[in-house]
């Protein structure tokens, strides 16, 4: 064998398949590229359909002169499939990422074409940049299975108070349109039949089966959240996992119940890794967002791209914060700084005591740094 063969050979070794997922209900698209200067092949896949996609990947590494065992790069955008379809990745040794779709660039024309075809062949190409080391997205990172059950005991409370308030509004509604006013308590059903219209006759007929039916339907769900708060509760005094366990120290500090912690543990610091603060910050989308172009600098507030649920409730913990922890050193940084503004300019330092208090209680639950000036629940 001549050495010119031989470099080949080692060449060919060496090269990768990278595979870009345009993902649908029924089927998927598969853009085939060896990162080489040829156009992307694409070809078409039954979607879950795992023998028909190892077909087609061996039948593109014959085509582009692969060897059978030519290690296998892939990447999909995050949507509706989640992380299974990564997990399955992983398992046929293929080394997937999950993209974030927001952060892929595009054509800014106001018309440009736009196909499965076509985002596939997009994806492939900066799939192949991406390998070379060029930032061209962001990468989602994928909790393991462990971690991502455990946030749908919030995720489904969430649910279920929106379904709550729901139902109160529309049985509050269906009275309005009569006249009554009336809020919906304990003793909602006792006073039903009393309520009358805005003339002070009864009442249509139809109108208190309506209520009752959906009253019936609300106390259903007030039972489901009563459950899973009890079984939220249950797990805090019992589990022995780290998120828990960081519940709990969250949950410590004035300002900051079991809701808000187990949210804060679940779905952040449980199961991420930070390296600084600035990490913190940007993965719940806390992080302001300068432009300037020329000599017009303008600020465009903060990114919004992280965790909303953690961002929201970050929000809601900061002024609970300026209440229950008037003393600590960010409360009294927050007073100083926008305490002689307008309530316009309170809502806009809310959001930096947000970051900086998340900052904080990245601080405690990874190296046991209470807060300065924190006051404790057991104090």
């Amino acid at each position: 064998m001549t050495q010119t063969s031989q470099q080949i050979q080692e060449s060919a070794a060496e090269r990768t398949l990278h595979v870009a997922m345009e993902l649908s209900k029924t089927s998927w698209k598969l853009a085939f590229s060896d990162g080489g200067v040829r156009r992307p092949r694409v070809v078409g896949v039954v979607a879950r359909d795992w023998p028909q996609f190892d077909a087609a990947v061996a039948r593109a590494k014959q085509r582009l002169g692969l060897p059978s065992e030519a290690p296998v790069r892939s990447c999909y955008e995050a949507g509706r499939d989640g992380f299974w379809l990564h997990r399955a990745l992983a398992a046929r040794g293929v080394a997937n990422v999950v993209v974030d779709a927001a952060s892929i660039e595009v054509n800014r024309r106001q018309r440009r074409a736009k196909t499965d075809r076509l985002d596939a062949i997009k994806l492939v190409t900066q799939l192949v940049r991406h390998h070379r080391g060029e930032r061209v997205w962001s990468v989602v990172r994928v909790p393991a299975e462990a971690d991502e059950a455990a946030r749908h005991l919030h995720r489904d409370l969430d649910v279920l108070k929106s379904e709550r308030r729901a139902h109160r509004m529309r049985i509050q509604s269906l009275l309005f349109t009569h006249g009554i006013d009336q809020q919906v308590g304990r003793t909602f059903l006792t006073t039903l039949p009393n309520l009358r219209q805005w003339d002070g006759q009864p009442v249509p007929a139809s109108l208190p089966a309506r209520v009752v039916r959906e009253h019936q339907r609300l106390e259903t769900v007030e039972q489901q959240i009563r459950a899973l708060e009890k079984e939220r509760q249950t797990l805090l005094a019992t589990a022995q996992t780290k998120a828990v366990a960081q519940a709990r120290v969250l949950a410590e500090l004035c300002g900051i119940g079991p809701t808000s912690s187990w949210v804060f543990a679940m779905e952040f610091f449980g199961w991420r890794q930070f390296a600084n603060r600035r990490e913190v910050a940007a993965a719940a989308g806390l992080t302001p967002t300068p432009y300037q172009s020329g000599a017009s600098p303008r600020e465009q507030g903060i990114s919004k791209a992280g965790n909303k649920r953690v961002r929201t409730m970050m929000i809601e913990i900061a002024w609970s914060w300026l209440r229950y922890q008037p003393e600590s050193t960010l409360s009294k940084w927050f007073w100083t700084r926008f305490g002689t503004g307008g309530s316009r300019h309170r809502r806009v330092g809310i959001v930096a005591l947000a970051r900086r208090l998340l900052i904080d209680l990245w601080r405690l639950v990874e190296f046991g740094v209470i807060p300065d000036g924190a006051r404790l629940k057991t104090s």
